[in-house]
Parts: structure tokens; C-alpha cells; sequence
């Protein structure tokens, strides 16, 4: 039996279906959503506190957006002078990686170049739902759970801390480091339930056949696979992107997702995460994507949103994070010298 809920499905805004016979359809007579989409978007998912419960953004403040990123990328890009000297020791301080020392420049960064048109609209976030455009508050039980995950990302100031605290730490073995810092799950929730832009591999490719749809993430080439009119996999078969089944309403494939596994790709989400999502294709070729979001024990409420995925003709290249992945061991071999350090100063009295 299919472990749809009605009232989470109904709470989605509903979405006009298109009609338009410029649509590619299957055999079946349903939408092809076969094709390529790019989702980076300058639309944040959440709402900047300013904005307070203004849902849409006039032209002017949408062009005043455009302007900016494409200002900051072009200071970006600059030419850097040969004649520069090395930052100090542990960075700068200054926003960006290590204190700008690491991480990527902006030449590798795509969040878009705009922000976000739906319904000839310019939303202030993806959230809809709450009316803030923001996330519930958290749980107790949520709000300890994104503790404990934050204790992987300390800032790192030097010394091992985590050896004067209880329990395992952070960087024990491989298996304590999140799934993204190991190449096995696109971070931000690219790959989703539900599949949220990043800043960069922004790209989706779906294929569609009668019985499945597969939507491949770019960002470390995830690979969901929906199954159509099918049933849901018994509770104790767990996977990091859920297992989801679909069905049409209309023109609109509507999918649902559990059975998530204990650290789902939603950050602070717990294991009962139940994610709806719906794509509708437009007279224009793009999809229209939008969720909702159910997990009691991580927010007091359900949580909804919606962006649009413009079509494109860009092409998915692999990812191979994997095979270069280097921070990681560095990472291990780090938290071994800083140990070590510890170990050496509480041997010799310091």
C-alpha cells in the first residue's frame, strides 16, 4: 500500500497544468521531462530578516540584486598583482575559507546571475510556507541534533580541543567526517529530498522512461531514482536520498520520499523526513519545482517551497570528486600533528 499523505500533498500550492500541445509527451501521453536543467539562482532559500513577510521583490530591487553580483564578480575576477605577499599564517581573517588562505576563487562559483522569476514574479526566497519565508523553529531534539553536527565544523584554532572533551571526536577516523567532505552526497541538499540550488554544479539532468524517472545531480553525480506508480520500500531499507515513488496528477509527476537513512543530505533532518515534491513543465520548456517538507522531530512545523528549473542546453560532465579528493586525508593527517603537539607538551610538563 502506498504511504501517501493526502493533507501534506493538498497543502502544496496548487499549480495550474499546462495544456499546450508544444509540450513533448511520452507514449503514455504524460509530460517528457527528459532534459537538462540549471538551477542556480541568486534567490536565497530563506528569506533575508528585512524583507519580513514581503513575498516578491520589485523590478528595481531584483535589477539592484542582478547589478551587485555581477559587480562582486567582476572585483572578483580581478587581475591579482604578482608583486602580492603571503597572507599570514592561518589567513587574514577576512570572509572566505581559512581566513581566504583555501577554498575555491570566484572564477568556480555559480549561484546564477539573478534572482529567481516565477509566475513573472521575483520571490524573496524559495521558502513559501512559512509566511516569513523562513524555517520553523527547531525542536529540542532538532536543535541538539544540529549541535552535535556542528562540533564537525569548529573553527579550527590551532589545538586538538576535541581531546579534552567526552566521547569520540570529530576527526577519530574517516567515517566521523560528513558524507559531502567524503565525496559520497552532494552538500547543500543539491541532490536532495528536497534538491536545493549550491554555489556551483547547479546542473540537473532527468531522464524519463515509463516506469522511472532518474534526476542526476551534477554536484558529486548523484543519481535519484524514482520509480512510477510504485510502493514505497519496507521501513528498515534505508538510503541517504530516501526512497521515493511518483505518480502523475495532470501534467504534474508528483513525488514522495521516505525511509531516509540516519543523516539525510537536509541539514539538522532526522531519519522520519517526509519530503512532496512536484514538477510541472511550462509552455517555455522549464520546470517549475516546488516541496514541502515534513519531519517532526526536526521543525515544529511543515515548511514548504518552490523555484522555477530553466531548461538548458549546457551539458553534465563528470565529477570526480573522489579521485582528487586530497583534503581529506590532509585533514586526518592535520588532526594528527595537533594531537601530537598535545601529546608532546603534556609529556614534557608544559
Amino acid at each position: 500500500m502506498q504511504r501517501f499523505r493526502t493533507g501534506l500533498i493538498l497543502a502544496i500550492a496548487a499549480v495550474p497544468l499546462v495544456t499546450s500541445a508544444d509540450i513533448p509527451r511520452t507514449a503514455s501521453g504524460h509530460p517528457d521531462l527528459t532534459g537538462t536543467y540549471d538551477v542556480a539562482t541568486l534567490t536565497p532559500l530563506e528569506r533575508p530578516k528585512k524583507y519580513g513577510d514581503k513575498a516578491y521583490l520589485s523590478k528595481e530591487e531584483a535589477d539592484a540584486i542582478r547589478d551587485k553580483r555581477a559587480n562582486d564578480r567582476a572585483l572578483a575576477n580581478a587581475v591579482s598583482s604578482p608583486d602580492r605577499t603571503a597572507p599570514p599564517p592561518g589567513g587574514d581573517g577576512s570572509p572566505g575559507a581559512a581566513g581566504n588562505v583555501g577554498g575555491y576563487n570566484d572564477f568556480w562559483l555559480d549561484f546564477g546571475d539573478e534572482a529567481a522569476t516565477l509566475d513573472g514574479r521575483v520571490p524573496t526566497s524559495i521558502i513559501t510556507q512559512p509566511a516569513n519565508g523562513r524555517q520553523p523553529q527547531r525542536t529540542e531534539v532538532g536543535k541538539a541534533r544540529m549541535a552535535s553536527a556542528r562540533r564537525l565544523f569548529r573553527e579550527n584554532t590551532g589545538s586538538a580541543w576535541w581531546l579534552s572533551e567526552p566521547g569520540p571526536g570529530p576527526y577519530d577516523n574517516m567515517e566521523m567526517r560528513p558524507n559531502a567532505e567524503r565525496c559520497l552526497l552532494s552538500f547543500g541538499s543539491t541532490s536532495g529530498p528536497p534538491m536545493l540550488p549550491s554555489g556551483y554544479n547547479n546542473l540537473k539532468r532527468i531522464v524519463q522512461t515509463e516506469a522511472h524517472v532518474m534526476i542526476l545531480a551534477e554536484m558529486i553525480h548523484d543519481a535519484r531514482i524514482i520509480r512510477l506508480a510504485g510502493e514505497h520500500a519496507p521501513d528498515n531499507v534505508r538510503a541517504w536520498m530516501g526512497d521515493s515513488i511518483g505518480h502523475w496528477e495532470g501534467d504534474t509527476l508528483v513525488v514522495d520520499t521516505t525511509n531516509f537513512g540516519a543523516k539525510p543530505a537536509l541539514r539538522g533532518a532526522s531519519p522520519d523526513l517526509h519530503v512532496v515534491e512536484r514538477f510541472t513543465m511550462t509552455d517555455s520548456g522549464d520546470l517549475k519545482y516546488a516541496f514541502t517538507v515534513d519531519d517532526p522531530k526536526s521543525w515544529t512545523a511543515n515548511w514548504s517551497g518552490e523555484y522555477p528549473w530553466p531548461a538548458t542546453e549546457d551539458k553534465v560532465y563528470e565529477y570526480a570528486c573522489h579521485e582528487g579528493n586530497y583534503a581529506l586525508g590532509n585533514i586526518m593527517r592535520g588532526a594528527r600533528i595537533l594531537e601530537r603537539d598535545i601529546e608532546q607538551g603534556s609529556a614534557s610538563g608544559e
